[in-house]
């Protein structure tokens, strides 16, 4: 028998806590969160990650409905990024998100040369994390505390237009057979780099 997430009703009498959301005192909160969220209401979630949100942004190409884009979505979430920047068609794959856009800030591009002009305008490093001809591996490269990730379809890679767009281009190490790993890999190891030598202060 698979064991219940997350926690029943509320025992006893409900704290008096305007972010505590009623419904869920009272029929338990089964939702994907960490226990210092148990009973919060999504907004007042949301209103707390925005104090401790980190200055990276993370963007994903979206031309082909990529079950990945999920995937990036919760992973970005659980690493706290600033925002999640969807290019290419506006509608995606949310399953693989499994509800973390919820709590997560997502914001749209009709390209990548929007998108570049967007970090731009907010002073952002746009970063391609791809392995082509020429890429600087990631493992050596120092990354800026304000930059944008920027990650392609799966399959095909960064497009054209993007590679064009970015500051530089980024490769993770392979030794296998394998061409390339999982988009939604790719994001995570990008993403855990960051953290590394921003929050732990690992730099290469």
């Amino acid at each position: 028998m698979t064991a219940e997430v997350g926690v029943g009703p509320w025992p006893g009498e409900w704290p008096d806590d305007p972010r505590l959301d009623p419904d869920l005192l009272r029929d338990g909160d089964r939702r994907n969160v960490v226990d210092r969220y148990r009973y919060w209401r999504l907004e007042a979630i949301v209103v707390d990650l925005d104090k401790r949100r980190h200055p990276f942004h993370v963007a994903i190409e979206n031309f082909a409905h990529d079950f990945n884009i999920g995937s990036v979505v919760r992973t970005a979430n659980a690493f706290l990024a600033r925002e999640v920047h969807v290019v290419g068609r506006r509608r995606w794959n949310r399953r693989g998100a499994m509800v973390t856009d919820r709590y997560q800030h997502i914001r749209h591009h009709a390209d990548a040369s929007e998108l570049a002009g967007w970090c731009s305008e907010h002073g952002l490093e746009l970063i391609g994390i791809d392995n082509l001809p020429g890429a600087e591996p990631l493992e050596a490269a120092v990354l800026p505390a304000d930059c944008m990730l920027l990650f392609g379809q799966e399959g095909e890679g960064l497009t054209v237009q993007a590679r064009s767009a970015c500051a530089r281009v980024l490769s993770i190490g392979q030794y296998g057979s394998t061409r390339s790993i999982n988009a939604g890999a790719a994001a995570a190891i990008a993403m855990h780099a960051w953290i590394r030598q921003h929050v732990f202060g690992q730099v290469p």
